[in-house]
């Protein structure tokens, strides 16, 4: 009785699942030799297969993984946290991780690789719990920023503001950003920080602002950050200010400048 499991599908379901398997080339043969296998590997593969859609890492994917640990947001998490039904083209376009393992090791504490599909901040938020988001500045959200999204792409991104970029004005912290270095948009912050979140549990800019390169309608780039259990706070900050304004509390003052690694 020990060996009897749980059964979750009814009879039909069974039944199609079966019948799509035949159609597909599942032969008598076939589905013996899962039953035959001593463990379940096999039949576990393919339900992750399932689950991910059908997407399989690259070895180049699975080796960055293993080097980043838990600062790694990949397809499957893609699909997992974001709904994300991912094209045959953006597939490809992400089987190859643009960075080197050096570079990678070297910076595997202090970034995260994140595999960023063409989601605005608007789309982000309507697939996740509103609490991840500061409900304060919704208003902010009917500007064209908010629907702004980019190509599908790998992106390493810096988990802390730039070096010394804290209490600067916009144009002084420009200076700030290295040779192979860039500064992200608004959408994908959110994409990497929301993501990271979902799953890891973490919230990355819980003490601290940074801007992107994202504008509001009066030309004040959007920073964004003080992640906290009240959700990611997203404001249009003035390019001259120093501090975040209002601050979010007492003892904020930091308002630095997001960063992340160019391919």
């Amino acid at each position: 009785m020990s060996n009897i499991v749980s059964r979750t599908l009814s009879v039909h379901q069974e039944h199609e699942f079966l019948l799509k398997l035949e159609i597909a080339g599942l032969s008598r043969g076939l589905a013996q030799r899962i039953i035959d296998l001593k463990g379940n590997d096999l039949a576990i593969k393919v339900v992750r297969l399932i689950q991910n859609d059908g997407f399989e890492p690259t070895t180049n994917q699975k080796r960055a993984r293993e080097v980043m640990g838990k600062n790694f947001f990949g397809v499957e998490e893609a699909i997992k946290h974001f709904g994300i039904n991912p094209t045959h083209q953006q597939i490809e376009v992400l089987s190859e991780i643009p960075f080197s393992e050096a570079v990678l090791r070297q910076l595997k504490n202090t970034h995260i690789l994140v595999a960023v599909f063409p989601l605005s901040i608007l789309e982000i938020r309507g697939k996740v719990e509103q609490e991840l988001f500061n409900s304060k500045w919704d208003d902010l959200y009917n500007q064209s920023f908010a629907e702004e999204r980019s190509e599908v792409a790998w992106q390493l991104i810096c988990k802390t503001p730039v070096g010394n970029s804290e209490f600067k004005i916009w144009q002084e912290q420009q200076e700030l950003i290295v040779e192979g270095n860039e500064v992200p948009s608004a959408h994908v912050m959110v994409y990497a920080i929301i993501g990271h979140c979902l799953a890891n549990g973490e919230r990355l800019f819980q003490r601290t602002s940074v801007r992107t390169t994202s504008v509001s309608s009066i030309g004040n780039h959007i920073a964004l950050g003080y992640f906290s259990p009240d959700g990611l706070r997203i404001i249009s900050e003035p390019n001259s200010s120093r501090r975040p304004s209002p601050p979010p509390h007492p003892r904020a003052g930091f308002l630095g400048i997001a960063s992340a690694r160019k391919p």
